[in-house]
């Protein structure tokens, strides 16, 4: 049993298609949420293996940038912006809040850890019904190393206070869960597509379909 469930965020709690909306009005094909995401992982995760850090929103902006020019439209702050701010509105998926809520009731502290800024969540935790479930709302810009670099992870248990072991992550990024168990942590891949898992990384600890059924796992470990 965990003391801390730590939570991913983009993907992980977020339903993140409506981007694409923002991409279609900027005049890119809707797909080109797809690379950009990706893309922006990868920059992000090039700088920490170099000790390095660059802010989510800088990487994103440029990237989009890039996109923009490389399909012939003029890139401007206001479009930018208007692309990146579909962040602060994205909906959870259906199974967060209530599995959550029955987590939260198994005794289980819940933050959250994303490589994006904290603050670009609030409202969408507070609409979905979960901000007060959340005991902090953490991102990379305090350890200055993105996940899945072992000192984010450090971060998290270091302000929740308790020894790393005692932590799990949940994701649906492989990356972050083989990041988060080679810190230290439980691994906890939720599986919603029923996705194989990569075999380079290693196993998650346990996989689920969601966060209810993430839910049932906790509370039948905390019997």
């Amino acid at each position: 049993m965990i003391d801390v469930l730590v939570l991913d965020v983009n993907e992980t709690l977020t339903d993140m298609e409506p981007l694409r909306d923002g991409f279609e009005a900027a005049g890119l094909p809707r797909h080109s949420l797809d690379a950009w995401f990706a893309a922006t992982l990868r920059d992000g995760f090039a700088l920490a293996v170099v000790n390095k850090y660059g802010a989510f929103r800088d990487l994103a902006a440029e990237l989009l940038e890039a996109q923009l020019v490389a399909a012939g439209i003029e890139p401007t702050e206001e479009t930018i912006e208007n692309v990146l701010s579909g962040f602060t509105r994205l909906p959870l998926h259906p199974d967060v809040a209530p599995g959550l809520h029955k987590i939260h009731e198994a005794g289980v502290r819940i933050v959250t850890l994303t490589n994006g800024a904290a603050a670009m969540s609030e409202n969408v935790f507070r609409d979905g019904g979960i901000r007060p479930l959340l005991e902090h709302r953490l991102d990379v810009s305090a350890p200055q190393r993105w996940k899945p670099h072992a000192d984010a992870y450090r971060y998290a248990a270091e302000v929740c206070g308790v020894p790393i072991e005692r932590m799990g992550l949940a994701a649906v990024h492989p990356w972050d869960i083989d990041g988060a168990q080679r810190a230290g942590l439980q691994g906890f891949y939720i599986d919603r597509r029923k996705t194989p898992y990569p075999k380079v990384f290693g196993a998650p600890d346990h996989t689920v379909a969601d966060f209810e059924a993430l839910a049932e796992l906790l509370q039948e470990k905390a019997k």
